[in-house]
């Protein structure tokens, strides 16, 4: 445990951990065999007797394991609250709800932080780069750790998303309903365009240090700051930017004529910088934005998207959002046109909203009243009984 950051020992302190790959290393996509790993998970409510209940919450890029509760870091409510809860479409009174942080993370699981077992070095730019593949088939371990042959469901939004199409083409005997929200089969060359920048604001800080920063006792703070500050734009609508903060000033009555923050956008931008900083490692924000960069799910299918989901037993509901222009429903439409070639049984919804990218995190009654339509006739298939 001596490998930690202050941030991963508060987040283990506070969830469960599988220390996996012990007697069977996973093979990374890159080549290399990882082993053993650690994934630091969450549960909340109870596995049924048959384990038939059981859903597995997929997190985007900055998300992690702490997705219903009040983040050990931050003091922030989890990141899919208004989802999950009692009373919610996620009941953990009905289903029994697991998610965990991601291989190549920050806050418990194995990543770009911990010690290279062999050498007992931190792995730093050592570590091997992972995929969204390699992301689920440790999830997958992680299932079968916990004895849970098949999931009721496999739910996230973004780089989330990703994950759910790539549990549905990897394990479609294991997956009962997917929902890709906000989603992509493939990442697209604007997306990989906004990542090198963020990522080349990290390695242009001084601090960074070739990534051997904490060798050092620094942190890029800078760069990592710019880095999310620039991602946080893509989150956004310029119609939710314009009515949140428009030209409006920061705690001034004219302009500065210098380079304080005069807007309040500007202030907005940098306070989320500056916090994120706080929870989130600059190297682990280095792999994670790479994997999303590789992900490209007809690639191992010939260039044809409808093979990865031939066959499939597996119900899904796909999900946009009118003003995202990170994830345009465009892209969730190319996923539909695959399913539909391969007879898959789909359904999907183009959520009107202003809210941009993150809609997905927030209030949006349509997306609730889908999701839990959805999954209450999925309950009925599956022999759940009525879910309420």
């Amino acid at each position: 445990m001596d490998d930690l950051t202050d941030a991963e020992r508060k987040a283990l302190a506070r969830c469960h951990q599988a220390v996996l790959g012990r007697r069977r290393p996973l093979r990374l996509d890159c080549g290399v065999e990882l082993g053993p790993y650690r994934l630091a998970y969450q549960t909340y409510g109870r596995l049924n007797a048959d384990k038939s209940n059981a859903i597995l919450l997929c997190h985007a890029l900055t998300g992690d394991q702490f997705a219903v509760e009040c983040h050990p870091v931050t003091g922030k409510p989890g990141w899919w609250e208004s989802l999950v809860g009692p009373g919610k479409v996620l009941d953990p009174a009905c289903y029994f709800i697991i998610c965990a942080n991601v291989l190549g993370g920050c806050m418990g699981s194995t990543g770009p932080m911990a010690r290279d077992g062999v050498t007992g070095q931190p792995w730093n730019l050592r570590f091997p780069v992972v995929t969204v593949g390699d992301m689920v088939r440790a999830q997958a371990e992680l299932l079968d750790h916990l004895g849970i042959p098949d999931l009721f469901c496999v739910i996230g939004g973004s780089m989330g998303g990703m994950q759910v199409l790539e549990w549905a083409a990897s394990y479609p005997r294991r997956v009962f309903t997917a929902v890709p929200i906000a989603c992509a089969a493939r990442h697209s060359a604007q997306n990989i365009a906004f990542h090198e920048v963020g990522r080349q604001a990290i390695m242009a800080d001084p601090e960074w240090k070739g990534g051997d920063y904490r060798l050092h006792n620094t942190v890029p703070a800078r760069g990592l700051a710019v880095a999310r500050m620039t991602a946080h734009i893509t989150y956004l609508s310029e119609l939710a930017l314009q009515r949140k903060f428009g030209r409006s000033l920061q705690d001034r009555d004219a302009l500065g004529f210098g380079f304080d923050a005069d807007f309040q956008v500007e202030s907005y931008l940098r306070h989320q910088g500056s916090t994120f900083v706080d929870r989130f490692d600059a190297n682990s924000y280095l792999y994670i934005t790479r994997a999303m960069d590789y992900f490209d799910l007809a690639a191992a299918h010939g260039g044809v998207l409808a093979k990865a989901f031939a066959g499939t037993p597996t119900r899904f509901c796909l999900m946009s959002f009118t003003s995202d222009w990170l994830f345009p429903t465009r892209e969730s439409r190319e996923i539909v046109r695959a399913l539909n070639a391969a007879a898959a049984n789909v359904s999907f919804v183009e959520i009107e909203s202003d809210k941009g990218h993150d809609a997905f995190l927030l209030d949006e009654p349509e997306m609730f009243r889908t999701l839990e339509g959805f999954l209450k006739g999925a309950a009925l298939v599956r022999g759940l009984g009525e879910v309420s």
